[in-house]
């Protein structure tokens, strides 16, 4: 069956907007240790103004020199630079080649990490708020086929903290959660 990715990238990003509008508290510790609540939700803003400048076909450098600079509400600059990347998924073809810091690849794979990113950040905000780290499910399964494959680039990337251990009857949200470094298990941290 065919993964719709710009519907899974609207379902993420409605995932990301719910656990945004539930902070209150923006300094509170993340399960990623060098991030607080800003630092998170600072890194999905600042992912997301990249997006329409990269598809419509800049270079890395013309897109930075495209750039505004993030403004101090997160909140409102995630709904802003969030808007603006679901319409540029939308009126960009798959195949169209994108400049990354790694190279040109299709807008596809750019998409797919897009949504990786923000789906496994939504469960970061989560658990640092306090909020329901329930994620949809077809996005769970999307990422988790588009990821697991890639576990040995993923490990060795850099991007990640190693892999956590879990028992085999783990959730495949859990499993997905601990391929990227999380522990998703109460109390757990990397």
């Amino acid at each position: 069956m065919a993964v719709d990715w710009l519907a899974l990238q609207r379902t993420a990003r409605r995932e990301f907007d719910t656990r945004v509008a539930q902070i209150t508290d923006w300094h509170a510790p993340t399960p990623d240790t060098e991030w607080d609540v800003t630092d998170l939700v600072r890194h999905m803003v600042d992912e997301q103004r990249w997006v329409q400048p990269l598809t419509s076909g800049r270079t890395l450098a013309e897109a930075e020199a495209a750039l505004e600079p993030i403004g101090d509400d997160l909140a409102v600059e995630w709904a802003r630079y969030a808007e603006q990347a679901t319409a540029a998924w939308a009126m960009t073809p798959p195949a169209q080649e994108v400049h990354l810091s790694y190279g040109r690849v299709p807008c596809l794979d750019y998409l797919k990490q897009q949504v990786a990113d923000i789906a496994i950040h939504t469960w970061d905000l989560a658990r640092a708020i306090g909020a329901d780290e329930h994620l949809d499910p077809r996005l769970v399964e999307a990422v988790w086929a588009d990821l697991e494959p890639q576990r040995d680039l993923l490990a060795s990337s850099g991007l990640f903290a190693d892999p956590v251990p879990l028992p085999d009857d783990a959730s495949l949200q859990d499993r997905l959660l601990a391929l990227t470094g999380r522990d998703p298990r109460p109390g757990g941290r990397p």
